[in-house]
């Protein structure tokens, strides 16, 4: 597939995921894909290596959470190579987005695709998220392929104000995991998109603090941490 191509069907594909994205924030998603590719030859950043297959489980996963996002403040725990940070942050420019990674070799690549596509809306951070102090509880708070919603709730606690959505990006339906939630948590919505061209399950859910209620399915700088890691 050429070039113009493959930009094409990743603005089409977008558009149905309800994306609006520009021939621009095309280009650089598919630029970001290129660094992805150069890195893992070195690094081995993510398992999935054939280029049509990253543009459906990293772009297209990862874009189809935008409608999942409230306020401007986002934090993306776990982020490894930048997902769902990166597209999200591309495809959202007026947000501000914290990438947060245990892993330096993750970050580092991060940290290099924002200089290379010139994201200015994106502050990558090498260190555990649960040793963050942000000034002020995040907006939003993503997960994908973190830990399980227990460990993920307990994890970002003391990030989350009585305001703050967390978006957990999942697989399969966690009905176990939902059966263990900490007190004080509970599930607000689950959203089931399908993705183009990935026979795969996916459910994004949102989980806030508060009262139990009814779930609805449908288909600021970051103060340096506490600690960093070496």
């Amino acid at each position: 597939m050429s070039e113009r191509s493959e930009a094409r069907a990743l603005i089409a594909d977008a558009a149905a995921l309800g994306v609006a994205l520009s021939e621009t924030q095309g280009a650089q998603l598919l630029q970001l894909l290129d660094e992805l590719e150069q890195w893992n030859r070195a690094y081995n950043l993510t398992a999935i290596r054939e280029r049509a297959a990253m543009v459906r489980a990293h772009l297209l996963d990862s874009l189809a959470a935008l409608a999942d996002l409230a306020g401007n403040r986002i934090l993306d725990v776990g982020t490894g190579a930048g997902f769902p940070g990166l597209p999200l942050a591309i495809a959202a420019p007026e947000r501000q987005f914290t990438l947060v990674d245990a892993v330096a070799k993750k970050i580092r690549f991060v940290s290099h695709a924002c200089r290379r596509l010139g994201l200015s809306n994106v502050q990558a951070l090498h260190v555990r998220v649960q040793a963050l102090a942000p000034a002020a509880p995040f907006d939003t708070i993503l997960a994908r392929a973190y830990a399980e919603l227990p460990v993920l709730l307990a994890d970002v606690q003391t990030l989350a104000g009585p305001g703050t959505r967390v978006v957990a990006l999942k697989g399969m339906y966690p009905h176990e995991e939902l059966a263990r939630l900490p007190p004080g948590w509970r599930l607000e919505r689950v959203r089931s998109p399908q993705i183009p061209r990935l026979a795969a399950a996916r459910h994004i859910l949102h989980l806030l603090r508060g009262a139990e209620a009814p779930v609805a399915a449908t288909s600021a700088p970051v103060v340096p941490p506490r600690q960093r890691l070496d």
